[in-house]
Parts: C-alpha cells; sequence; structure tokens
C-alpha cells in the first residue's frame, strides 16, 4: 500500500501488502517481500533485498554505497532478514566486491542511530543497541548483543551467543558465549543468564566455563589452551564452535583481566 506522497521507482519490486508511509524513497534493483513496513522518510538504495514483515523506522538509510574509497561502483548487495526491526536513524550499506553483500539476518534488532558497514554480516536474532557502529568486513554472530555507542573495529568478529558492554572500542575478536567489558576490552565471564534464557542447561553452561577457564585463567597461552581443550575436554558442538573461533581469529582474541599490581 503506497502513500501518493512516497516514491517507488518502477524498476523496484515491492510485494502488494508492503506499507510504505510518505515521503520515503525507494530506488531501482530494490526487492521488498511480503509484510514489511517502511516508515516515513526512509530511504532504500539499489542492491537493496527486504524480507518478510521487516520494520524500518524513520530516518533509516538501507543499502547506501559503501564507505570505501576503492569502491568504484557495480551491483553489490545488501540483505536484511526476515522480522527484522530497524529503529530510527539506522544506516546500513551494501557490499563492496570483496564480498559483494552485506547481511542482516532474521529478527536482527538495530537500535536508534546503529550503523553495519560493507561487507558486513550480522547473524540471526543479534541486537545492536542504540549507536553501535560495525566497521566494514566485521562478523556479528547470531544472539549477540553489543552495548550502546560501542564501536567494532573494521575485520574484527563478535562470537555468537556473547555480550559486550556499552561505550567500548571492540579491537580483538570476542568469542562466543562470553561477556565482554572494560578498556581495553576483556573477558570478564561467560554469558550465563543469555545462554539460561536460551535454552541451556547447568552442565551446558558448566562445560563452556570449564573451557574458558583453561582459556583465560590457567598459566598457558592461547595455543596451549586450545591443544590442551582438544585433547582432555569430550567433542561438543559448544567446544568446537569456540575452538574453530579461536584457530580462525585474525585480529586474535580479547584478552583476560589483567591482575592488580
Amino acid at each position: 500500500m503506497n502513500q501518493p506522497l512516497a516514491y517507488v521507482d518502477p524498476g523496484a519490486k515491492v510485494a502488494s501488502n508492503v506499507v510504505i508511509e510518505p515521503f520515503t524513497t525507494i530506488h531501482k534493483n530494490v526487492v521488498i517481500e511480503e509484510g514489511t513496513w517502511i516508515g516515513t522518510n526512509v530511504t532504500i538504495m539499489e542492491g537493496a533485498r527486504i524480507g518478510k514483515n521487516v520494520k524500518i523506522y524513520p530516518g533509516s538509510v538501507i543499502s547506501a554505497p559503501p564507505q570505501d574509497i576503492k569502491f568504484d561502483g557495480g551491483d553489490t548487495l545488501c540483505f536484511v532478514g526476515e522480522g527484522t526491526i530497524i529503529r530510527e536513524h539506522c544506516t546500513i550499506h551494501r557490499g563492496t566486491h570483496s564480498l559483494g553483500k552485506t547481511e542482516v539476518g532474521k529478527n536482527v534488532f538495530m537500535m536508534v542511530g546503529s550503523h553495519v558497514a560493507h561487507d558486513c554480516i550480522v547473524g540471526d536474532h543479534a541486537i545492536l543497541v542504540n549507536n553501535v557502529a560495525v566497521g566494514g568486513h566485521c562478523y556479528v554472530g547470531e544472539y549477540a548483543i553489543i552495548g550502546g555507542l560501542s564501536a567494532v573495529h573494521q575485520f574484527t568478529s563478535v562470537g555468537a551467543h556473547s555480550m559486550i558492554g556499552g561505550v567500548l572500542r571492540i579491537t580483538k575478536d570476542v568469542p562466543p558465549f562470553t561477556k565482554a567489558a572494560k578498556e581495553p576490552i576483556c573477558y570478564v565471564g561467560i554469558n550465563s543468564i543469555g545462554l539460561r534464557r536460551r535454552g541451556y542447561d547447568a552442565e551446558k553452561i558448566r562445560e563452556i566455563q570449564n573451557i574458558y577457564r583453561v582459556i583465560y585463567q590457567s598459566n598457558k597461552n592461547v595455543t596451549q589452551a586450545v591443544e590442551y581443550i582438544e585433547a582432555e575436554f569430550p567433542a561438543t558442538p559448544e567446544r568446537d564452535d569456540i575452538l574453530s573461533f579461536i584457530r580462525n581469529s585474525k585480529r586474535g582474541i580479547m584478552r583476560g583481566i589483567r591482575p592488580r599490581e
């Protein structure tokens, strides 16, 4: 249902029951699926692929060209998954030719003013609190929560089910299931409350805690800790996710809390 004061390019493919409020602009080469609501003063630019039942609030800009001076144009994409909520004045940029796309998953909650840069992957159910800035080429795992006003450095990974405090610089990779805080960012425990809310039982939470005790509270370096965990802990999906994340970390994982001198 298009308002007469909205502009929809003839080259856009918009499902018949999509609601587009006044003063919104939809560019060509855009696909918007059923049940989506788009508020006033939203701009959806070329390459956007918006899933079903998405809500986009006023002032947001989706699929703008990447802020990368090397980008010389071309057909790259920006995906927004089903059920995602994008609050006021959020921005998501489409990919460069490096990855070819930016992807925000299903049921993601982007709060006011949050930003996802080019070539990022944001997993399902992730939450970006107000004014979070995620730099280019970042990965944010499913159910991760990033606190307000925090900035994620480009090429950084944030593991699934992790929780990061507010007003922080995330310059190291944050492993899955952990909590991160302080400055510089460091490990402050596992996200046990979040895990319980998502159905992890006490035994599984203890397993995850014991793995991170080896990584962060033993006298082993990261390489030694990974070797020890692989040898001494039974293989489980959670153990393997942690080890795979650490082995694939390009920026290195966040440190543990330094003891007081």
